[in-house]
Order: C-alpha cells, then sequence, then structure tokens
C-alpha cells in the first residue's frame, strides 16, 4: 500500500521537472506532458487514500501524515478543477510544487495505521477534517495565485485581462478557504462540547485556527470594503499562508494540547 503514496510521491516530482523545463525553455509539448504525468499521479495518489480507508476501516484523516496527504490531494485537486474548467494554464508552476512539497512533508511523517482516538470517534469527524483539507488546500492556491501575479507583473508578460483573471481567482479561493475554515471552527466547537463539555479551550489549535480565521476576514473585508485588488491582495495572499502551514505543522510540533493528536 505504501508503495502507491510513494509511486504518486515520484510522479509528482517528474511533472514538476516538467512543467519547470517546458515553461523555462517555451516547449508546449514538455507541458502537456507534465499535465499528463500530474493527472497520473493524482489517480495514483486517489487510490492511495481509497485503499487506505479500506485498511483502516474509516476515513484516512486521523492524523499528521493522513491529513497532510489529504491536503496535498486538496490542492492537485483544486489545480485539475481550475485547468480543465477555467484554462488557468499558467497556475501549474505554482501550484504542482506546492502539491509536491506537501507530499513531501507527508512522507516524512509516521504512516502507520492506527485506531481512532475515542475522542475522534464522532459524526462530526469527516466534516471537521473534511472541511479542513479543502480549506487549507484553497488558501494555498490561493497563495500560488498571487505568486503568479506578481511574477507575471515583474516579467510584464501578461496582459490586464489575465492579470485581473488571476486577482479574481485568488479572491474567490479566498472565499471558498474561508468558508469551509468558518464549518472548521464551528463544527470543532460543537464536537468540543461533546468530546470535552466546552465549546472552546483556548487549545493551541483552537487559538491558531481563529487567528487564521481573522485574517483571512481581514483580508475579505479590504477586498469588499475597501476595494483593494492587486498587487496589494496578492501580497496578502501569499504572506498568510504561512499562518495557514504554521496551524497544521507548527503547532502540532511546537505546541503540544488536545489537538496533537491530528
Amino acid at each position: 500500500m505504501k508503495e502507491m503514496f510513494f509511486i504518486a510521491l515520484v510522479m509528482y516530482g517528474v511533472a514538476v521537472i516538467l512543467e519547470f523545463t517546458g515553461t523555462a525553455f517555451k516547449k508546449d509539448r514538455l507541458l502537456k506532458f507534465a499535465l499528463y504525468v500530474f493527472w497520473a499521479a493524482f489517480a495514483v495518489h486517489t487510490g492511495f487514500i481509497i485503499v487506505r480507508g479500506v485498511a483502516a476501516k474509516r476515513l484516512p484523516l486521523s492524523n499528521q501524515f493522513e491529513f497532510a496527504n489529504a491536503f496535498a490531494w486538496g490542492v492537485a485537486l483544486m489545480l485539475i478543477v481550475m485547468r480543465r474548467k477555467l484554462k488557468t494554464d499558467w497556475l501549474s508552476v505554482v501550484a504542482m510544487p506546492a502539491t509536491l512539497l506537501v507530499m513531501t512533508y507527508a512522507a516524512l511523517q509516521p504512516m502507520e495505521i492506527k485506531d481512532l482516538m475515542p475522542a475522534l470517534r464522532s459524526a462530526w469527524f469527516g466534516v471537521h477534517i473534511g472541511s479542513a483539507v479543502l480549506s487549507y488546500a484553497a488558501f494555498v492556491i490561493a497563495g500560488s495565485i498571487g505568486l503568479r501575479y506578481l511574477l507575471a507583473v515583474k516579467k510584464g508578460n501578461a496582459d490586464k485581462k489575465a492579470l485581473d483573471q488571476m486577482d479574481y481567482l485568488s479572491y474567490r479561493m479566498v472565499a471558498f478557504g474561508f468558508l469551509f475554515l468558518t464549518v472548521v471552527i464551528l463544527s470543532g466547537a460543537i464536537w468540543a462540547e461533546q468530546a470535552w463539555s466546552a465549546f472552546w479551550t483556548w487549545d493551541p489549535k483552537e487559538v491558531w485556527a481563529l487567528i487564521t480565521w481573522i485574517i483571512y476576514a481581514v483580508y475579505l473585508h479590504l477586498r469588499l470594503r475597501r476595494k483593494r485588488s492587486g498587487k496589494v491582495m496578492a501580497w496578502f495572499a501569499i504572506i498568510a499562508v504561512p499562518v495557514v502551514l504554521f496551524t497544521f505543522v507548527g503547532v502540532n510540533t511546537l505546541m503540544p494540547g488536545l489537538h496533537s493528536y491530528g
């Protein structure tokens, strides 16, 4: 079963190399091949998640490895959907490496399958953690779009229509991620009351999830109320991603708490 994970990881790596090479030398054939390899990697990755879920007899989302694995899958899924539906070919050069980096982090985590802790045996398990996967993936895609926007501005190789599309899509991904992060916090509060008899315990994970929520609420306020756009919001989307990653990785590593199992 682990072989499927590492096959997907290697294939993602090959896709990234092909994407960078094709972009650097302006080879459309390499770019197309990179996309095909990425699709194949995603298919193997999806198969791995299904097989692991069947073996574990639960959703494979209960520990750091499984969440990171699902996180990478979410980023890959959003890239594929956006490319097919919106023709955002320009996104691959930053979103493919993001997928690979999260997968690489997952590969460094213990992979053994363990039974769920009693606190995790709840109907809220899939809603809470699944929403977190979608939320984090959306924020990473938004940051990737912001990076691509700034690169395009610096190189001067994109017209205003293309830049406006990038700017709008970054905003839409932040809005999508913010919605699901709200679901994460609310479902987590209800779940916490059932598990620990308190809606909010000021656990480090809860605090940093709230900090992340506030940061993206500020983003949406600037976008919708202050009508900010362009480079300022692109930078905002990029700088917010490390906060998301700290909420995911840093809190579990540096701030043990009730969520240390996640």
